[in-house]
Formats: C-alpha cells, sequence, structure tokens
C-alpha cells in the first residue's frame, strides 16, 4: 500500500469519525431542547389548567356578610362578618360554614355579577361546622359540581377558593396538594370527623369556601387553618361526602338528628400499651360522661376505658362512633369497660354499663 493510499484512508477516518461526532452532537442537543420544550409545555399546561379551573369555579363561590349584635352589654352596635360559600344547584340554596352565620340577624350574599342577595338560614349543623343558606334566584347562577372526596389521595394538586378578608379579595385563588387524609377534628360533644389536610393557602374570610381538584369539582369545604406560631401551610376542609350527607338533612329536617352515648374521647389505649400497663384487654377508647348525658346516668365515669360495645371489640374513637351512628335515639347499647379502682396499687376492674341513647 502506497503513502498516499495510507493518508486517504487516514483522511477518511477521521473525516468519517469527525461527521460521527458532529451527528451525535447535534442529537443530543435537539434532545435536551425537545426535553426543554417538554418540560416547559408541561409547566404552561398546568398554568393552564389552574387557570381554567379557576374561571369555571369562581362563578359558584359567594362572598357573606353576618349582621349581629355586639355581645357587649354596653353597646348594641351591629357587628359584621364575613365569609364564603358555595352555590349547590339553581334553587339558590347555598353551603358555608355554621361559625360564618352563627347568630345572625342578616345574611348577606354577593354573587360574582356583584348582585347581592337576601339569604335565610334552611339548618345549620354545629357538629361538623356546616350550614345551608338559600337565596332567592332571579337570574341564572352557577352551582359548583360535586366530586368524591373518597377518591382523593396524597399529593394530588388542589385549589382553595374564597373571600380572604371579605369582598376586596373576592374569588381569591390558592393552589396547593392535599396534604393529608382523615385529620381527626374532635367536637365540643366530643364527636370525630376526618378532615383534608392542604397546604393552599386558607385565610380569614375563606371560611365556607371551596376545596376543588383539577377537574373543577368540590372535594371539599374550608373550615380552619391552624394560625399558631411555627406552623405555615395547614389548612383544613370538611370532606364533600360528609357535605353531601349533611346537607341533605339540613334540606329535609333543618338539623342533623345523631344517636348520642353523651361522652367525649379522651384519647385510644393500644394494644402495646395496653401489654405495657398490663391490661387485661387488646386495647380500647378512653373516654368521659358529658355532665348530664345518657352515659353519666348510666354510671360511666371520667378515664373509664371502653374496649368492647354490644359484644363488638372497640379499638379506636372512630370505631365506636360509627357503631352509635348506625343506632337510632332510645335505642340501648352495652358497653365493656375498664376502670382503674386503685390507682396507687393499679388495680382495675372490669364492668358492663347499658346506656340508652339519647
Amino acid at each position: 500500500m502506497g503513502r498516499n493510499t495510507c493518508i486517504l484512508i487516514a483522511f477518511f477516518t477521521f473525516f468519517s469519525i469527525g461527521l460521527g461526532v458532529i451527528w451525535y452532537t447535534s442529537q443530543l442537543h435537539l434532545k435536551t431542547q425537545n426535553s426543554e420544550e417538554t418540560v416547559y409545555t408541561q409547566a404552561n399546561s398546568y398554568e393552564d389548567r389552574i387557570s381554567q379551573v379557576a374561571a369555571q369555579v369562581s362563578p359558584s363561590i359567594v362572598g357573606i356578610s353576618n349582621l349581629s349584635r355586639s355581645k357587649d352589654i354596653f353597646s348594641q352596635n351591629l357587628v359584621e362578618s364575613t365569609g364564603s360559600g358555595v352555590i349547590l344547584d339553581q334553587e339558590g340554596y347555598i353551603v358555608t360554614n355554621n361559625h360564618v352565620v352563627r347568630g345572625a340577624e342578616s345574611i348577606n350574599v354577593t354573587l360574582a355579577d356583584g348582585n347581592e342577595e337576601q339569604a335565610e338560614i334552611i339548618g345549620s349543623d354545629p357538629q361538623t361546622d356546616l350550614a345551608l343558606i338559600k337565596i332567592k334566584v332571579d337570574n341564572h347562577v352557577t352551582p359548583i359540581k360535586l366530586g368524591d372526596s373518597e377518591s382523593l389521595v396524597v399529593g394530588q394538586e388542589v385549589l382553595a377558593i374564597g373571600n380572604p378578608l371579605g369582598q376586596r379579595f373576592a374569588r381569591s385563588v390558592t393552589a396547593g396538594i392535599v396534604s393529608g387524609l382523615n385529620r381527626l377534628l374532635t367536637t365540643e360533644e366530643g364527636l370525630l370527623f376526618p378532615l383534608i389536610q392542604t397546604d393552599a393557602a386558607i385565610n380569614p374570610g375563606n371560611s365556607g369556601g371551596a376545596l376543588v381538584n383539577l377537574e373543577g369539582e368540590l372535594i371539599g369545604i374550608n373550615t380552619v387553618k391552624i394560625a399558631e406560631s411555627g406552623f405555615e401551610g395547614m389548612g383544613f376542609s370538611i370532606p364533600s361526602n360528609q357535605v353531601k350527607a349533611v346537607i341533605e338533612e339540613l334540606k329535609t329536617r333543618g338539623r342533623v338528628e345523631r344517636p348520642r352515648m353523651g361522652i367525649k374521647v379522651l384519647g385510644e389505649i393500644s394494644q402495646e400499651k395496653a401489654g405495657y400497663y398490663q391490661l387485661p384487654v387488646k386495647g380500647g377508647v378512653i373516654v368521659e360522661p358529658v355532665s348530664g348525658g345518657s352515659a353519666e346516668k348510666a354510671g360511666l365515669k371520667a378515664f373509664d376505658l371502653i374496649y368492647a360495645i354490644d359484644g363488638k371489640e372497640i379499638a379506636t374513637g372512630l370505631e365506636l362512633q360509627a357503631y352509635i351512628l348506625q343506632k337510632k335515639r332510645g335505642e340501648s347499647v352495652r358497653v365493656a369497660i375498664i376502670r382503674v379502682i386503685n390507682e396507687e396499687s393499679a388495680q382495675v376492674e372490669k364492668r358492663s354499663i347499658k346506656i340508652i341513647l339519647s
């Protein structure tokens, strides 16, 4: 092979390698560019989706102004407080929080088009902090679409829409995720209700507003935010399935009737704790009777541990409550309890108490 031939072969070899490197670099750049465009498109798509949902849902959100008498005995002035509500149907039914309309002498509802209507309270349920009000509908209103709160998953994207600080910031939209499910709220009467936890900003005036998914469906009614120092992004909403059940009761009866044992749940004892304290049970619920209630009249005492009801073992407050809610007022249940009769020697005894539900 001659010298010129070798030079030619070397030239074409390096030329081919160079072309390959250029091609590979261009493909890599194109792939990176396409990837960046995909991320950019997805981001734009997400932002567009939020805008679409906000535009879809906002007409269903109303501002609520509650005029009530001042509690100051030296003053008879009317005091105004504000909140939010959500239109449920074309008949003018609106769901909000009970604390938004509690004690109202006059309720004024401001619609998305700026029109104002007087509202009447159809019914309220302090236990779940829900209330149903109604306005007279002269023109078309936009009801919200109800979603299924049971289908929610932690991490799912949601929007909170309401009127923080009143009408000046009407139909404000904040975005976030579902931070937690079945967060338990204990009412003054000892009832337990699971709430949706979200980091979407919920501020004063948002109470009664909507928590919606990216389909524009109502999956919760905003109710409370932890406002203590050191806590951020902890807001809570009443699940839509709970809202549906309560609203139907309020429509037909004006109130929610629940059988009650007359107890407050103080805590729970797990199987591990029961073993540690050498209790002769697998676990149970520590309770306290409500003064004058059925449980107190039946002989239940503070710090009694209910470990079974009608022969069925009970491990949590929710299990106990779920069983009671299946009953009717006037029916009786028999609870099996553990009671401490000597704190110094940690002596306990088992008892059975019959309680008539009120």
